[in-house]
């Protein structure tokens, strides 16, 4: 099982997919490839579960175990965030390949824009994307670059940790859901009587969890989470869609006052097809934005305040970033319309020019 890893790990697989009755897989720039002939029998399925999860205690109840998440670590290889779940009665482990390097913006092609976002000294940020669209490492980075630049305490509550960091500049103090603190809500809670400057949060989904993140932003703290939604006006809609109906206006006015920004990205591949690079949708709460989060009816305006946002803000859409992408020569055009679904759109062209101007004139 080591040699399989290891080899999927040098090819660069992000995922590794290991199901009795089939071949071990790998999700290699974003496509799932066989890596073995011979199939996996549900009692080698079974073994390799108990070999990856830690706890003594969890692998005596290893037949109860339905969805099970935990972390392991291969010496000279990496980390993995590893789920073991049950299919047609017998298991099947999917393992997230976490690297030893913690990331850095320039890594990962991210725009500049983020780390003046890991600068600020409060407020609610909310990193976002579909499953396997790197929301963990573009966090990992903003937590990285934190902790180069700036003397601050940084409190994590993760399920399961996946980046280790070293202490630098910052003190770092990692907690894992299940082993050092009981739920995500309870850390949080916690996390805010701790002294933190920075509190990073795994994926938060429930009115709870967004709430306390949102207190947490109120008590003048920088907060860090994921949400497992496609783009900024999914965000903002699942944030306040989440909440009781009877507190939606005052979690709109809430939402407005705490937030600092939200970052969306999908992964597509390079041109090159040597790997996948980022595209970032950017919203900077500026007044103009936070005022238009204060109004349902002007929900649609905060596309418009992405795109036509100042420059040195770093605010940007999708199709925006896109378009760069593809001038810069490091995705297709073809790539970036099926990704975009509304492809990348062309230079809005000149008005044309109005009677008795001197342009029509000159025409």
């Amino acid at each position: 099982m080591e040699k399989i890893i290891k080899a999927a790990v040098e090819r660069g697989a992000s995922d590794l997919h290991i199901k009795a009755g089939d071949v071990f897989r790998a999700r290699i720039n974003g496509k799932l490839v066989p890596l073995t002939k011979q199939r996996l029998t549900p009692d080698q399925t079974r073994a390799i579960a108990l070999k990856l999860i830690s706890s003594d205690e969890d692998r005596a109840k290893i037949e109860r175990l339905r969805d099970f998440d935990c972390s392991w670590g291969m010496p000279g290889v990496g980390r993995f965030r590893v789920n073991v779940l049950r299919q047609r009665s017998s298991f099947m482990i999917v393992m997230r390949v976490i690297p030893f390097t913690v990331p850095t913006f320039e890594s990962l092609r991210l725009p500049p824009v983020l780390a003046q976002i890991a600068e600020s000294d409060r407020g609610l940020v909310l990193v976002t994307g579909v499953s396997g669209s790197g929301k963990s490492s573009t966090v990992a980075a903003m937590v990285h670059h934190i902790n180069r630049t700036q003397h601050k305490h940084v409190v994590t509550i993760e399920n399961p940790i996946e980046f280790l960091h070293r202490d630098l500049s910052c003190s770092i103090t990692q907690r894992e859901v299940g082993v050092d603190t009981d739920s995500l809500t309870i850390g949080l809670r916690a996390a805010l009587r701790q002294d933190p400057d920075v509190v990073v949060l795994g994926e938060i989904a429930d009115a709870d969890t967004i709430d306390t993140a949102i207190k947490g932003a109120e008590t003048g703290r920088l907060v860090l989470a994921m949400m497992p939604t496609p783009d900024v006006a999914a965000t903002i809609d699942r944030v306040l869609t989440t909440l009781p109906r009877e507190e939606r206006e005052i979690g709109r006015m809430r939402l407005s006052e705490a937030l600092r920004a939200v970052v969306s990205q999908q992964l597509l591949p390079q041109k090159d097809e040597k790997g996948r690079v980022p595209v970032v949708e950017v919203l900077i709460a500026t007044p103009a934005v936070r005022e238009a989060l204060k109004h349902p009816s002007r929900a649609p305006d905060l596309r418009r305040h992405m795109a036509d946002g100042p420059k040195q803000l770093g605010t940007q859409t999708f199709e925006q970033h896109a378009r760069e992408l593809v001038e810069a020569g490091l995705i297709t055009p073809e790539t970036a319309k099926a990704a975009l679904t509304l492809g990348v759109p062309a230079p809005a062209p000149s008005a044309p020019p109005k009677k008795g101007s001197k342009q029509a004139a000159s025409a």
